[in-house]
């Protein structure tokens, strides 16, 4: 199964996709997408680390996505990848061919067993940003989630800490 977890900032999409992982009864490896550029996200990539559970995996991959999901993926495990839209800047910071990337995770996924909960924002619900990066950033990660949500097998929009789910099933009670 594919679950795809959407929302804006602060949403409660992290602690939703957590849940999500926790309750699936898997051995879970949290692949971490974050870079840290200053000493605001090193707190905040700290404190991520800090709240998981012990006994979960973390592996830390912020370019090499599709490589990790094959490389981890198992019937009997739950890969929690936290986030997309931060694997997204760092391919557009390291200047990647995007749709190729795009391609190769997608193919991935496809191709992935076991449960996959992917978590991203959605970037274009606010203004179309004014720099030439900020607009290029805002299309790929759009691009990029419609081609997770024709993946996945649900998605769930998080609205101020509450799951809608768009595509799927229903959450079970306490998910």
């Amino acid at each position: 199964m594919i679950r795809l977890i959407l929302g804006g900032a602060r949403s409660g999409k992290s602690r939703q996709a957590e849940q999500l992982a926790d309750a699936s009864g898997h051995d879970v490896f949290y692949i971490a997408t974050a870079q840290a550029y200053d000493d605001e996200m090193r707190v905040r990539i700290q404190r991520h680390r800090d709240e998981r559970p012990g006994h979960w995996h973390t592996l830390e991959e912020p370019l090499q996505l599709a490589a990790t999901i094959l490389a981890q993926q198992a019937s009997d495990r739950c890969l929690l990848i936290d986030c997309l839209t931060l694997w997204t800047t760092n391919q557009l910071l390291a200047n990647a061919d995007m749709q190729a990337e795009r391609d190769a995770l997608c193919a991935a996924l496809a191709n992935a067993r076991g449960e996959i909960i992917l978590v991203s924002n959605e970037t274009g619900m606010g203004v179309v940003p004014m720099g030439e990066l900020s607009r290029r950033f805002s299309d790929e990660a759009g691009w990029l989630n419609q081609s997770m949500a024709a993946l996945a097998d649900q998605v769930v929009l998080m609205v101020a800490g509450i799951p809608l789910v768009v595509k799927g099933p229903a959450l079970g009670v306490g998910q």
